[in-house]
C-alpha cells in the first residue's frame, strides 16, 4: 500500500503514518496508534503476518498474540430498589456530574472475581451494579458458557451486597433480574467476514450454548462455533452501529459486542458504558411498572418520577441531539431497538398516567 492507502486502512492520519515512517527502528507509537497497528495485524492474511514475523525474526511469538481472543466483559445488573432506599445510599456515594436529568451517584464495590465494580444508584429507585471481568477465552463459546453460568453466582451475590449497604433483613432486598453484557474485545484471530461474524455471536451468545442442560448451561459442539465462523451468522433481531474502517459493533438481545479499529475515532468504552447504565436503569424501571400492573396493583411513582419524567426520557433517547456524533447516535438507536425501551416507556408511561386520571 501507498502511505496514503495504508493511513486510510488504518483509519489514521496521512502524518501520522509519516511520523512512524521518519521516527525510524526507534520510534515508538503512542498506546492508541499500538492498538490500531495490533488490530491490523490480527486482521491481516496469513501470508502478511508470516512476512511479518520473518522480518522481525519472531514468527512464533507473532503468531502466538495474533491468535489470541482477548475480551474485556462488562456486565450490568440491574434491581429495582425505590427511591427511599436510593436516597439512603446515594449519601455516601459520589454524585454523577454526566446526565443530570437522570441523577445518579456511584461508589467502588468489591467483587470476587471482577476486575473492577461499580455500583450506580438512580434517584428513581434503581441500582446497577457493573461489572468488568477480562477474558482470555480459547474459543467464542468457552466465553459464551462462562457468561450463563455466572449468572448463578453474580445475581445472589448482587443482592447480598445490596443487603449488606441498605442494613436490612435478606428477605426485604428485592432480586437483580436480569444481566446484560457488553463485550469490548482488543484481539482476535478472525479476519474478514469471520470478524464480523464473531462480534454478532457475540451479541447473541445463547446460540453457542445449550441452556437446558441437565448440569446446567453447556457448550455445543465446537464445529457449531468453526461452522459459523465459515459460514456466517446472521439474525434480524442483530442491528450493526460499526462505521467502516473505524469499528465494528452489533446490539443483540443479550447485550453490545464492539471493536474499535481506530481508538482515536470510534467510540470509547465510557461511552458505551454511559449509554447502557441509562438504558439498563429505565428498563428496570419500567419493569417495575410493569410487575405492579401484572400484580393487580395501580401503578404509582413519586411524582417526579411519574408519566411526564419517562416522557422526558423517551424523547431524550429517541431524538438525536446536536451534540451527539453519528456513531453516538447509531450506538444509542441499536441498543434502544434491541432493549426494546422505547415501546416500554410509552406502555410505562400511559399505566401512570392512567392511574393519576
Amino acid at each position: 500500500m501507498s502511505l496514503r492507502d495504508f493511513a486510510a486502512y488504518l483509519g489514521v492520519s496521512d502524518r501520522t503514518v509519516s511520523n512512524w515512517e521518519g521516527g525510524g527502528a526507534s520510534y515508538q507509537p503512542r498506546a492508541e496508534s499500538q492498538a490500531v497497528l495490533d488490530t491490523a495485524l490480527g486482521r491481516a492474511s496469513d501470508d502478511a503476518k508470516a512476512r511479518f514475523a520473518v522480518a522481525l525474526g519472531m514468527s512464533d511469538a507473532v503468531a502466538s498474540v495474533a491468535g489470541r481472543i482477548e475480551v474485556d466483559s462488562h456486565k450490568f445488573l440491574p434491581v429495582f430498589i425505590g427511591a427511599e432506599r436510593s436516597r439512603r445510599l446515594r449519601v455516601h456515594m459520589t454524585p454523577s456530574v454526566d446526565d443530570q436529568w437522570l441523577e445518579s451517584a456511584s461508589a467502588r464495590v468489591d467483587h470476587p472475581e471482577a476486575r473492577d465494580c461499580v455500583l450506580h444508584v438512580f434517584a428513581c429507585g434503581v441500582a446497577v451494579f457493573h461489572l468488568v471481568q477480562p477474558h482470555e477465552p480459547a474459543a467464542l463459546t468457552d466465553l459464551a458458557v462462562w457468561r450463563y453460568r455466572s449468572y448463578a453466582s453474580d445475581l445472589p451475590w448482587a443482592r447480598d451486597k445490596l443487603r449488606d449497604l441498605l442494613d436490612e433483613d435478606h428477605t426485604r432486598v428485592p432480586n437483580p433480574e436480569y444481566v446484560l453484557s457488553l463485550y469490548w474485545v482488543t484481539s482476535g484471530p478472525w479476519a474478514g467476514d469471520a470478524h464480523d461474524t464473531a462480534l454478532r455471536l457475540l451479541s447473541t451468545p445463547s446460540v453457542l450454548v445449550d441452556r437446558g442442560a441437565p448440569d446446567g448451561p453447556a457448550p455445543l459442539d465446537g464445529t457449531v462455533e468453526e461452522s459459523l465462523l465459515a459460514t456466517g451468522f446472521d439474525h434480524p433481531d442483530i442491528v450493526s452501529f460499526g462505521v467502516r474502517g473505524v469499528s465494528t459493533g452489533y446490539a443483540g438481545w443479550s447485550g453490545v459486542a464492539y471493536a474499535s479499529h481506530s481508538c482515536e475515532r470510534s467510540l470509547s468504552i465510557d461511552e458505551l458504558v454511559a449509554c447502557e447504565l441509562t438504558v439498563q436503569a429505565l428498563w428496570c424501571f419500567t419493569r417495575q411498572i410493569q410487575q405492579m400492573i401484572e400484580d393487580g396493583q395501580d401503578p404509582s411513582m413519586p411524582e417526579q418520577y411519574g408519566w411526564r419524567f419517562l416522557r422526558a426520557a423517551c424523547s431524550r433517547l429517541t431524538t438525536a441531539r446536536a451534540q451527539e456524533t453519528a456513531q453516538h447516535v447509531l450506538m444509542r438507536e441499536a441498543i434502544m431497538k434491541t432493549s426494546g425501551l422505547a415501546e416500554r416507556l410509552r406502555a410505562a408511561q400511559d399505566a401512570l398516567r392512567e392511574s393519576v386520571g
